[in-house]
C-alpha cells in the first residue's frame, strides 16, 4: 500500500506535536516537580471516575453482566467514590498516596538489598568477588531507607527524573518527525 506525500506529512506533524507536548510535560516535572505531581494524581483521580462511572453503566444498562456482579458493582462503586475524594481534597490525596507508593518501593528495595546481602555473604566460597555484590545490596538498602525516611522528597526526584527522560525523548521524537518530513518531500 502505497502512502501520499500528504498523508506523510501529516504523520510527520503528528509525531512533532507529540514531542511537543512531550517536551512541555517534562519541563514541567522538572521546573516544578509537586505540582507536576499533583496533576499527576489528579489524572489519576479522573481516570477512577471516568472506570467506575463506564463500569456501573456497563453493568446497568450495557449488559456486562459476569459470575461476580456483586464484586463488580462494589469496585466501580469504590472506584467512583475514591476518584472523587481525591478530585475534592487533591494534597491530601498526593501526600497520602505518593507516601504509601514510596514507602511500598522503599520496602521492597530494602528487602532486596538485604536478601543480596544475606545470600552473596553465605554462599561468598562460590564468587571469586563477593564486594560488587555486596556494594549493590548496601546501595539498594540506602535506597529503601530514603525512599522510607522521605517519601516525598524521593517522589519530586523521581518527578525531575520522569521529566528529564521525557525531555530526551521529545529530541528523538523531533528528530523522527524530521526524517518523515524529509521523506514527505521525496516521495
Amino acid at each position: 500500500m502505497t502512502v501520499s506525500s500528504e498523508t506523510r506529512q501529516r504523520f510527520a506533524v503528528a509525531t512533532a506535536l507529540r514531542g511537543l507536548l512531550m517536551l512541555l510535560a517534562g519541563l514541567y516535572a522538572i521546573i516544578w516537580p509537586t505540582d507536576a505531581l499533583t496533576v499527576l494524581v489528579l489524572a489519576g483521580a479522573i481516570l477512577l471516575i471516568i472506570d467506575g462511572a463506564l463500569g456501573l453503566w456497563s453493568l446497568t444498562f450495557g449488559g456486562g453482566k459476569s459470575g461476580n456482579y456483586w464484586f463488580d458493582v462494589v469496585s466501580n462503586a469504590l472506584s467512583l467514590v475514591l476518584g472523587i475524594v481525591i478530585l475534592i481534597s487533591p494534597l491530601l490525596a498526593t501526600v497520602f498516596t505518593v507516601s504509601f507508593l514510596v514507602a511500598m518501593v522503599g520496602i521492597a528495595a530494602l528487602l532486596v538489598g538485604v536478601m543480596q546481602i544475606v545470600v552473596i555473604t553465605r554462599e561468598r566460597e562460590l564468587y571469586a568477588r563477593i564486594w560488587p555484590v555486596v556494594l549493590s545490596g548496601l546501595s539498594y538498602v540506602l535506597l529503601g531507607l530514603l525512599l522510607l525516611f522521605f517519601p516525598l522528597l524521593s517522589a519530586a526526584v523521581a518527578m525531575i527524573i520522569g521529566g528529564v527522560l521525557l525531555v530526551i525523548f521529545s529530541f528523538g521524537l523531533f528528530g523522527w518527525a524530521w526524517r518523515l518530513y524529509q521523506r514527505s518531500k521525496v516521495a
